[in-house]
């Protein structure tokens, strides 16, 4: 399975390039790629948070380079009952770092090649690791599928979608008019998990600051 941030960064990446294409100010996207990160830790019980506060419920290490550098700097900033907003701030300065691992991530897993500082996808095209002798669907088609249907999606899918939306990257994935047409939707699958609107919330709230 591929981590939140992971399948962002696949969302943003611009296949003739061969480099990410943010359409969001780079702040924004590093926040919200650390407001993945910290999505992903509460997924694995790793944190946890009430309205406010955000705890460390479990120091094991998960066992990928970038949750487990996450997971690490947290305990050792005893970042425990620290505020969400001030998770985020704090983990600002770490952001191409944390960045430089997914990458690298990506890579080790074989979803990702890199040929000449340029990334590209390792079998010529957007597909997936098989796991459990499952091949898992492209992150853009599943999310195309969801915002264009009606069924309910899966608790790590809205997470994803909040996320996705708020750095812009749907107009990567949608045209113009389907983006119009699924705008409501997309805007109320972002809500349907509390620990996506709690992030998104403290996220725009370090936006508006810088």
């Amino acid at each position: 399975m591929l981590s939140f941030a992971e399948e962002i960064y696949l969302l943003a990446l611009d296949e003739e390039k061969g480099k990410f294409d943010i359409p969001s100010k780079e702040t924004v996207f590093d926040n919200v790629i650390i407001g993945a990160v910290l999505a992903e830790l509460s997924f694995l019980n790793k944190i946890d948070n009430d309205q406010d506060l955000v705890y460390i419920n479990d120091q094991t290490m998960p066992g990928s380079p970038v949750l487990d550098y996450v997971l690490d700097y947290m305990i050792k900033m005893n970042m425990d009952k620290y505020k969400i907003y001030d998770c985020i701030r704090i983990l600002a300065p770490k952001a191409e770092e944390i960045e430089k691992k997914i990458t690298d991530e990506l890579v080790s897993k074989k979803v990702l090649k890199k040929v000449n500082r340029k990334f590209l996808w390792f079998s010529g095209s957007p597909r997936y690791p098989v796991i459990d002798n499952h091949e898992i669907k492209d992150v853009e088609t599943r999310l195309r599928e969801i915002v264009l249907g009606d069924e309910i999606p899966a608790p790590r899918d809205a997470i994803l979608i909040g996320l996705v939306n708020f750095c812009g990257l749907f107009g990567e994935i949608l045209s113009s008019k389907e983006l119009k047409r699924c705008r409501e939707r997309i805007d109320t699958i972002s809500k349907f998990e509390l620990i996506n609107g709690k992030i998104l919330r403290q996220i725009e709230h370090v936006k508006n600051e810088q």
